[in-house]
This record gives structure tokens, sequence and C-alpha cells, in this order.
């Protein structure tokens, strides 16, 4: 099976093309428009030289379908993003030329409009799955691992903290900017209420002794976990930066976006970006997820759990490329039967994804709280 990266020598690519081509028998396309960065990228990989190869690709370019379907790929995975604010060009280019599609994808609108693509897909008889990274492809999960134990899930509650010793990219960077102190709505309380974005903080210990700091982030998770658990009255979701400096800073800039003295800090990416990598020595390596979920239990009493991964070692990047990988692995099996377009929910367990990031420093435990 030949698979196209891309992005491939990025951030989240660069780690899905490694894990894919370490387990063989595989030809995997590292993509994208720097065919020098490809190139060096492919030469680096500690991989065998057959199981990669470099490939010129722009997205952005008029002939882009064109130059994809000259790759004869079987599965396109598109982890180049920011998704925030793009349309579908690439997943219906890769429908078109008969490619199973897969992306990273973590904005809000773009995950929870893409069913559009369901019927070119089901025509193409392919799959195009969006989300299929921490959320909602493992948030889901992690729900639908434990709802066994609810008679009724009333709420889900999430959240996302690396560690700040962790790399990180522009699009990542971009993608978080884009809606601080942006108003958007959240299912709270049985109703839609307006929010801003990287407010309402939080303070939450971990397992580990260690506090993170949380504020509110817009997600997929938003939309796609109550229309999967329809009797939700409460979905929320938060992040947080190690670095209380990091962390307050962005908390005081979302009141200068709610309060009209900036547009948007999206055009602040790149020297906020710089800027955090001077403190990359300070705080940990450690990235944790939280996940609480809360309903009555099967014996009709009150029920409140609390689910954590904790990911020491640096180990946390290879989180959201996983749900990724499990999917592309589901495929090459033939274990994905049928077609169609649809968020990356219900494809695959919460034992399958652990199993997948068997090798490294992982931890998880659950909790009930009161």
């Amino acid at each position: 099976m030949r698979i196209l990266v891309l992005g491939g020598y990025g951030h989240f690519g660069g780690r899905i093309a490694r894990t894919l081509a370490v387990g063989g028998g595989l030809e995997i396309l590292v993509a994208g428009r720097d065919l020098d960065r490809a190139r060096a990228f492919v030469a680096a990989a500690a991989v065998g030289p057959a199981a990669m190869r470099p490939q010129r690709l722009d997205i952005e370019e008029p002939g882009f379908a064109s130059a994809l379907a000259a790759t004869g790929a079987d599965l396109v995975i598109h982890t180049a993003g920011p998704f925030q604010g793009r349309d579908y060009a690439v997943a219906r280019a890769a429908l078109g030329c008969g490619m199973h599609y897969i992306d990273l994808a973590d904005g809000r609108a773009f995950v929870s409009g893409f069913d559009t693509l369901d019927a070119q897909a089901r025509a193409a008889r392919r799959r195009a799955i969006t989300g299929a990274s921490s959320v909602p492809g493992l948030s889901a999960a992690v729900v639908a691992a434990h709802l066994p134990r609810f008679s009724r899930l009333d709420a889900v509650e999430a959240a996302i903290s690396p560690g700040n010793r962790t790399p990180r990219g522009l699009a990542t960077t971009r993608a978080i900017l884009g809606y601080v102190g942006q108003p958007y709505p959240v299912l709270l309380g049985g109703r839609w209420r307006t929010v801003h974005g990287w407010q309402s903080l939080r303070r939450e210990r971990l397992s580990d002794g260690s506090v993170r700091w949380l504020a509110r982030c817009e997600v997929p998770d938003l939309d796609v976990l109550p229309r999967r658990h329809p009797s939700l009255h409460t979905c929320d979701f938060r992040a947080g930066l190690e670095l209380r400096r990091m962390h307050f800073g962005l908390w005081l800039a979302s009141w200068a976006v709610r309060g009209g003295l900036l547009a948007s800090m999206s055009p602040w990416a790149a020297p906020l970006l710089r800027l955090s990598e001077h403190w990359l020595d300070a705080g940990s390596d450690t990235g944790a997820m939280l996940v609480r979920m809360r309903g009555t239990g099967v014996d009709g009493a009150p029920l409140a759990l609390r689910w954590e991964l904790l990911l020491p070692g640096g180990d946390g990047p290879q989180v959201p490329c996983t749900a990724a990988i499990v999917v592309a692995g589901k495929l090459i099996r033939g274990e994905l039967p049928g077609a169609g377009a649809s968020a990356c929910i219900d494809l695959f367990t919460l034992d399958d994804y652990l199993a997948a990031l068997d090798g490294f420093q992982v931890r998880t435990a659950l909790f009930e709280e009161t």
C-alpha cells in the first residue's frame, strides 16, 4: 500500500511517516511544498531506504489534484494544518483520485461540517475521516470505553496540557491563537451559551502532584460529542500551557481581543512561537490529558469518573498522531469496511489506541470523584 503523508516532514507528519514506515510492507511518500526538506527528512529517518520517498506536492497550487493523482497513492494522510478556515479541497481531491483520506483536523467548523463529503466518499467507495487526533479521536474513544458504566451520561469535560519542553510548530500555534479571546458557543447546563477562548481559568492538580492551569478552547468535541451522546447537557474543553508566564500572558491577551483592542492574536503566531522557544529549558517534558464524565451509574447512583493520561519523557507529541496511525492500520488490514465521510468516532477502541503507544512512556489512570 502506498501512503502519502502531506506535511510528512513536519512536526506531526514526520512522526506518522516514521511510525508507519517502521511497520514495514508500505511505501511512504513524504510530501510537502519543500522538496529539499522532504529529502532531508527521508535521508535522516531511521528506517530502510525503500520505505520512504520524498515527494513535492503543494496543496495551494492549481494543479494539485492532477499532481496528487500522479503519485498513485492509496491513502492520503493530511497533517498540513492549521485547518481552521480551510475548505475540503484536499479531501475532495483525494476522493476524486480514488484514495482514502485521513486528517488531523482540530478545527471545530472543519470537523463538524465534514459529513458534506459523505456522498462523494460513498460514490468513490472510500473512507474519508477527519479529526484523527487527540480531539475528537482519543477523547471520543475514552468516553466510549467508560460509557457502559453509565445509565445516563450528562457531562463530558476534557483538557490537554503539553509539557513546556515539548517541541511546537507554527501551525499549532496559529490554531491556538485563532480562538484566543474569540466568542463561541458551548453546551453548558443544557443550554448553548457564549464563552470566550482562553478564559474561564481553572487550576488542575495531576496525579503526579504537579499543577496545571487551564483555559477554555474551541475544539470539534463541542459539536461532535453532543451529537454522538444526545443525553449530554454539558460538553466543555480546556487547554493549558505549563509555564504560567505563557498561560497567563495568553489569558491577558484574550481580554485585549474580547475588548476589541486586537482583532485576533493569529498575526502574532510567529513572534510568540520564537519567544516561547527561549524558555524551552523551563518546565517539564510531561504532557497530560484529562477526560471527566458525569452522570448516573448503572446502579442509579450519581457517578463521576476522571480519566488521566500522563506522558513523561517528551512523548506527548505522539498522542495527536496516534489516531491517524491506528485508523491507517485498520484501512491497510481491511478492518474498516464500507465507505463514507465522518469524524473520527467509533472507529477504534481505547485499547487499540493505547496498544499503538506501546514503547512510549505512557501512564493512564481512572478515578472516581465525588
